[in-house]
């Protein structure tokens, strides 16, 4: 690492330690030519993800997008925000380690619709009529019923 005071590549770490985030390391180092002390922080480089869209367009991953649709669709209900938080950390974690350079909102939609059903089915049918576009009753009427067959076709598995 170079020392900003004298531009000498040679110096030692004094002291490291996780910042309050967790999402970098604090180093303390110290110039072996000058003895100046300074400061870096090491991050974890990601992947720049690109979401593919359904007009083909694509944009950066944004996990506050996610989760603003997961609070839209969960308002008024009895979800936690420790809930929504694990949903939106759970899609996150998937896009990245997927390994793919895009990922497609199908993609992301289906899994925050499959967390939501276990969740609470009100917050489902929100989040599911926007994404799905529900354009009329009938189809929104076939994807309640399939949600309740699903639901008896699970009951009696009890």
């Amino acid at each position: 690492m170079k020392c900003q005071f004298c531009n000498s590549v040679d110096s030692r770490v004094v002291d490291s330690r996780p910042t309050d985030d967790g999402s970098s390391i604090r180093r303390r180092r110290e110039c072996s030519n000058c003895g100046r002390r300074f400061t870096t922080y090491e991050k974890v480089e990601t992947i720049q993800l690109l979401v593919v869209k359904k007009d083909r367009t694509r944009e950066l991953f944004d996990a506050g997008k996610i989760r603003s649709g997961i609070i839209h669709a969960c308002h008024k209900r009895p979800v936690a925000a420790q809930e929504i938080d694990r949903i939106v950390a759970q899609v996150e974690q998937f896009a990245y380690n997927s390994m793919q350079q895009e990922i497609t909102t199908q993609q992301i939609g289906e899994m925050v619709m499959e967390e939501l059903r276990k969740l609470d089915e009100v917050a489902y049918i929100r989040f599911a009529s926007v994404y799905r576009q529900f354009t009329d009753i009938s189809t929104f009427m076939h994807e309640l019923k399939r949600l309740m067959n699903e639901d008896a076709a699970v009951q009696r598995e009890i």
